[in-house]
């Protein structure tokens, strides 16, 4: 190789537009400062003259070649972060309020419908209460006939014509009671009146005579209920005839046990009835408040004996 050939210089490279344009503010500065301590300066030079104009032109030309630096990057990327945060503030400001809207429907349910809290006040309700409908029975007669009950009444109906043609057909027949059962509801109904009076009689019919004579009327047979037959023809039409009855009665008959004196060991004189749940004697209702020739199922209730009146009795 030749020692005499030399390689190329590389291209002269000048000083970029921004170190330019700050040598240019630099000389311009330490002019003024000069130029201010030694007096009064004349008129400004054609060169500076000519320069003042091209340093703004110079300053905005390095400022659009000069690469971004990492304050003007984080500039750039600061309203992607304030978008990002609006947003992100926009949904969680709609999930508050639909957690608002789905608390405040309940309570605006309650309100509408009453609140049960203390101090809320009570619920209001436009349903009426329920009327009553046990008619007002304020006079209850109890009739206790002697014998076992109206099934022997009807296995006998020659010696019963007027039990089984008349009194049976004017009332409900409840067969299935005992004679305690109909002895509590007529406590019960004559007790469901509004206002008094509240009047229970109980009417029991006369045991048969002791000794020889009262064989005829003895419980069990032909005569005994021949005799309880007699003694209802007798008493039945004179209740039913008063006015107390006519407005507000009602008849109870039963069947009973009806001793005399002698067999209960009490003072002359004196009856003894018992009612018993067995054998069930059964209970004939007679009311202008019931079915006339109605045989009901109904059983009566002691613990809750106005569910049997309003089943049985009737305005």
């Amino acid at each position: 190789m030749n020692n005499d050939q030399q390689s190329p210089r590389p291209p002269f490279k000048g000083p970029s537009p921004r170190v330019t344009a700050a040598l240019a503010a630099a000389m311009l500065a330490i002019g003024v400062v000069v130029g201010a301590a030694i007096g009064p300066a004349p008129s400004a030079s054609l060169a500076v003259n000519e320069l003042r104009p091209l340093i703004p032109l110079l300053g905005a030309r390095a400022s659009t070649t000069a690469p971004p630096t990492p304050a003007s990057a984080s500039s750039a990327a600061s309203p992607a972060q304030s978008e990002a945060s609006s947003t992100h503030q926009r949904r969680r400001r709609h999930a508050a309020g639909s957690a608002e809207a789905a608390s405040a429907a309940p309570a605006g349910e309650e309100g509408a419908q009453g609140s049960s809290m203390p101090g809320a006040g009570a619920p209001t309700s436009s349903a009426e209460p329920k009327a009553s409908t046990l008619p007002p029975v304020t006079k209850v007669w109890l009739i206790d006939l002697a014998g076992s009950g109206f099934g022997e009444a009807a296995a006998q109906a020659a010696s019963a014509p007027y039990l089984e043609g008349h009194a049976i057909a004017a009332g409900t027949l409840l067969s299935g009671w005992s004679g305690a059962d109909a002895s509590a509801f007529a406590n019960d109904a004559t007790l469901s009146a509004g206002s008094p009076p509240q009047v229970l009689e109980t009417i029991v019919q006369p045991p048969c005579p002791e000794g020889a004579g009262g064989t005829q009327c003895a419980p069990g047979t032909a005569g005994g209920v021949a005799a309880a037959d007699a003694f209802l023809q007798a008493t039945l039409p004179t209740i039913t005839s008063t006015a107390a009855y006519r407005e507000s009665g009602l008849v109870v008959v039963t069947f009973a046990s009806v001793a005399s004196a002698t067999a209960t060991g009490l003072p002359a004189g004196a009856t003894s009835v018992t009612l018993t749940s067995e054998p069930p004697a059964g209970a004939l209702l007679i009311s202008r408040f019931v079915t006339a020739g109605a045989k009901s199922s109904v059983a009566f209730n002691p613990t809750s004996p106005t569910q049997s009146l309003e089943k049985l009795l009737h305005k």
